[in-house]
């Protein structure tokens, strides 16, 4: 059977986006009768390899596809996978977005080559045109690309300011998130609090990110800080690992509130260990330009309101004052009052959390989105 092959430039260390993505690209593939192939940096962990278990997937291997300038080796490897498996399509994922792969698949005999535009950018970036020297190269490079995909409308803004590409050729289909998994359980929730000694008088504020300084993890202490002097009746957990952790942890006791806080880690599947089950509501404080916001598309799939910052494309998630609130990045006040405003008013919660809620699952549904990239597949060239 003819395939799709999608390949991810990650390491596959839990069961999140991408790996949501794969599975239900899969399931819809089959009933077209295509096989999927999925390559990943390196072999998933067992847990992600059986989420990942269906009749037609197949995951294969290929190392350094996402560096800028990828080896012959890589290249050769590619091209293994592309002959063995039949591939008509080639869709690339956190690989450079100027690069070999699209020419090598065409050379290959695959029918249409697609690149998902995944690029936060950095705090305060402006997107300018480029040169024309830049404009005309890279169309060249990347003339058998048949559509570039954008996350979010503000991917699509700074791609079509570059004038990189031909704007035919560049849609927007968000991320989405698998509602069939979410399903919230007070046991769960119990439970998770239990494994980290959350107290049970404490309401819960989460942020999920690496912990990095792009993500505002010191403004979330910070403002933490500020909360816990007018009601120590909460506690902040941040889940997810990176760098700048054990920084922040120092950071945290030195603001005298490492008491209410916890750290979870790299946690494999947040959905099925009870994160969103256990939080209030979460916070996604990033100071860089964030190209979507995957965890608070998940978050309000839970029915929990979510404050972010005026960034990237956080701003097309969330809807600020009926699903969460948009506070201006590095505002420490600002975002220690929203945090207060949600912790003081259970009736608020439920309010902005049912909105974020419908708004999900209209928006960022897994199996829509999916399907709109499968039709891309499926038509007619044109």
């Amino acid at each position: 059977m003819a395939a799709v092959v999608t390949v991810f430039g990650l390491t596959p260390r839990y069961i999140g986006g991408s790996e949501n993505y794969a599975r239900e690209l899969s399931r819809q593939l089959a009933t077209y009768g295509w096989n999927s192939v999925v390559c990943f940096l390196s072999e998933p962990p067992q847990d992600v390899k059986k989420y990942l278990d269906l009749p037609n997937i197949t995951i294969e291997v290929l190392e350094n596809s996402a560096d800028p300038r990828p080896s012959i080796a890589t290249l050769r490897k590619l091209s293994k996978i592309l002959r063995k498996h039949d591939a008509r399509i080639l869709h690339l994922h956190l690989v450079g977005f100027v690069g070999a792969f699209p020419w090598l698949a065409r050379l290959l005999g695959v029918k249409k080559v697609f690149f998902t535009n995944h690029m936060s950018q950095p705090e305060g970036f402006v997107p300018v045109r480029s040169p024309l020297w830049k404009r005309l190269l890279v169309r060249i490079i990347n003339g058998p690309i048949s559509n570039v995909i954008c996350v979010s409308e503000y991917n699509q803004r700074c791609l079509q300011t570059f004038d990189l590409l031909s704007k035919k050729k560049i849609r927007v289909i968000y991320n989405g998130v698998d509602f069939e998994r979410v399903n919230p359980s007070h046991e769960r929730a119990r439970a998770f609090r239990e494994k980290h000694g959350i107290p049970a008088d404490r309401q819960v504020v989460i942020q999920i990110s690496w912990m990095i300084p792009e993500k505002g993890v010191s403004d979330l202490l910070e403002a933490a800080r500020l909360v816990i002097e007018k009601d120590s009746h909460v506690h902040f957990v941040f889940i997810g690992d990176g760098a700048g952790r054990e920084s922040f942890k120092k950071q945290a006791i030195d603001l005298g509130i490492s008491d209410h806080v916890t750290w979870t880690g790299l946690i494999q599947d947040p959905f099925c260990e009870g994160v969103f089950d256990a939080a209030d509501f979460a916070c996604q404080p990033s100071r860089w330009e964030e190209a979507f916001g995957q965890v608070i598309a998940e978050a309000m799939a839970y029915g929990r309101p979510v404050i972010g910052t005026a960034v990237g494309g956080i701003t097309e998630v969330i809807e600020s004052d009926v699903s969460g609130f948009i506070v201006p990045k590095r505002d420490i006040n600002a975002l220690s009052e929203k945090i207060l405003c949600l912790l003081h008013n259970r009736e608020l919660r439920q309010t902005m959390g049912a909105a974020g809620q419908l708004a999900s699952r209209s928006k960022f549904d897994l199996r829509k989105t999916v399907n709109q990239m499968v039709q891309l597949y499926v038509e007619p060239k044109s």
